[in-house]
Order: structure tokens, then C-alpha cells, then sequence
């Protein structure tokens, strides 16, 4: 496969998973704020703010997270962006992707470069994207063959899961910690109704943790994806060696997945902010690893996104 089809794939699943949590992300904080009329609304749009790596400085409201969370199509942590930049990955990729793929990408930009967005109602705008995304992701699991090209999409999708669960869970430790803090995070990653049904009246903060870091069911998990990221780049590059491994992407994956599954629950909660920050590095030195192995030419500005 010609790298450049390979490098568009591969951001397609990134940009698609990117603007779906983050329509996750601001359904859930921004419903809270109408819902908690004592919460801190500065402090709560400062925090969404940092958590998508979005430089600003004093006082922040409603109106401006929305602007650079959803609608700003020039500002790489929105959805904006991500559904326009997907849309500009599968056209350069036509020959790849299923024409039913390619048409459900660009009649979302389509809608994105409406200012459909823009004009709704914000709840709905979410309730839009994570339609639309979840729906880009089924076509692309159901239309295409399960070969080179999907594995970079599905790989791209992975690392992009497991940077956004780590940012929501760094939310989470800058706040109170308490177990309904853990609880919104829940609702966020779209894991409470999961969680519900597997820890039942358990909310404690450990329980939640223990379900978005290690739990090997959830799709959403950070060690469900890390597992489905290193399947991946094992179907892209089945050669095997005697020792080690080929590809320094698949060593940064597998030693992600190693510490994470071996380490006890407490060991991991002793430093969350510290052990989050060390994911989000993760990816972008997988990122930036896949990049210079199959792919020519710079990488987007906003890879470095993982280690802010």
C-alpha cells in the first residue's frame, strides 16, 4: 500500500474517534453545568479547555468552549476540524475507501461546512456527531476488507481511544476525585451503563478506575484498546523474530499494554495525573513510530496533541 493511502487511513480513524469523544466530553460537562447550578463554570471550561490542549488564557465560558470544541473548523481540538480533516483523508484515499464510507464522510463535512452545527442546539449537535462517527465506524468495519487499509484505520481509531480516555480520566484527578466525579468520567467515556452491569452498586473511585484502565471486555478501556492497537500493528507486520519485536511501534504498545495489565490497581491510583500523562506520551511516540515506518512526509501538527 502507497504510504501516503496508508497515512490518510490512518487519521481518518483518528479524526472520526477524536470528534466522537469529544462530543462525549461535552455533552456530559457542559449537561452538568445546566444540572449543578453550584458548580464552578469557569473552572469546569478552563478544565475541558486544558484537558483538549487548547491554549487560553483568563476567564472561560460556555460560548467559548463550544467555539473551540465544536464549531471552529481552524481549530485542530474540534469537532469541526476533525469531521472536515476526515472527510479531506478519504479523498485522498477515494480508491480505497467503500463509496459508502466516502459518502457518509463527506455528507457529514457537508453538514459540518453548513454551519449545521453551529445552529443547533448544542445537546444535539453532540447527539449528531456521535451518530454520525459511530456510524462512520460501522461502515468502515462492514464495507471495507479486513486488510492493510482497515487495520490502519482501526489502528488509528485505538490510539486516538486510548489519548482521549487518558485526558478524561486527567479531568477527573483535578477535581475532587470523589466518586461522583468518577462517575461523570463514566458517563464521558460511555462506560456507565457498562460498568453498572458488571460492579452493580459499586461507585467507588477504585471500582471505575480499575473498569476504564484494565478492563479486557470494554471496547472503551484503555487496556481493551492497547490490545486492539498491537493486534493491529502485529496483522500490518506478521514477520516474526527470534527476539523482540519488529517495529519500535509495537514495542511502545506492548510495553504500554504489559505495565498496565501487570500492575495492580492501587499502584496505578497512587499517581493517576502522572500515569495518565505517561499514556498520552504513549501515543504520540506510537503515533510518531507508525509514521516514520509507513508513512513519507511530516505528520499533522496537532500528533503532538499526546504530549501536552
Amino acid at each position: 500500500m502507497l504510504s501516503r493511502i496508508a497515512e490518510s487511513l490512518f487519521w481518518i480513524g483518528r479524526y472520526i474517534e477524536r470528534a466522537e469523544a469529544t462530543a462525549r466530553i461535552l455533552d456530559v460537562h457542559l449537561q452538568l453545568l445546566v444540572e449543578d447550578p453550584v458548580l464552578d463554570r469557569d473552572a469546569t471550561c478552563q478544565s475541558l479547555l486544558a484537558a483538549m490542549a487548547v491554549g487560553h488564557d483568563g476567564p472561560a465560558d460556555v460560548d467559548e468552549v463550544l467555539r473551540y470544541l465544536l464549531t471552529d473548523s481552524q481549530q485542530p481540538s474540534a469537532i469541526a476540524y476533525a469531521l472536515t480533516m476526515a472527510r479531506d483523508n478519504a479523498r485522498r484515499s477515494r480508491e480505497i475507501v467503500s463509496t459508502e464510507l466516502w459518502e457518509a464522510l463527506n455528507t457529514t463535512h457537508l453538514q459540518v461546512a453548513d454551519g449545521q452545527l453551529a445552529a443547533m442546539r448544542p445537546a444535539d449537535a453532540f447527539r449528531l456527531v456521535r451518530e454520525r462517527a459511530n456510524m462512520i465506524a460501522a461502515l468502515a468495519d462492514n464495507t471495507q476488507s479486513h486488510d492493510d487499509g482497515w487495520q490502519f484505520i482501526r489502528l488509528g481509531r485505538m490510539i486516538e481511544r486510548v489519548d482521549m480516555t487518558a485526558r478524561v480520566i486527567l479531568m477527573t484527578t483535578y477535581g475532587t476525585g470523589s466518586a461522583a466525579s468518577w462517575q461523570v468520567t463514566l458517563r464521558a467515556c460511555g462506560a456507565a451503563h457498562a460498568f453498572t452491569r458488571i460492579y452493580r452498586a459499586s461507585e467507588s473511585p477504585r471500582s471505575a478506575a480499575e473498569f476504564l484502565l484494565q478492563d479486557r471486555l470494554f471496547p472503551r478501556s484503555v487496556r481493551y484498546s492497547l490490545n486492539e492497537a498491537a493486534t493491529c500493528l502485529e496483522e500490518l507486520n506478521p514477520k516474526q523474530h527470534r527476539t523482540g519485536f519488529s517495529g519500535d511501534a509495537r514495542r511502545i504498545v506492548g510495553q504500554a499494554l504489559a505495565q498496565l495489565e501487570y500492575r495492580s490497581i492501587s499502584d496505578l491510583l497512587g499517581d493517576v495525573a502522572r500515569e495518565m500523562e505517561s499514556l498520552q506520551r504513549v501515543c504520540a511516540q506510537a503515533t510518531e513510530a507508525v509514521s516514520k515506518r509507513y508513512f513519507e512526509g511530516a505528520l499533522p501538527p496537532e500528533w503532538i496533541r499526546g504530549e501536552s
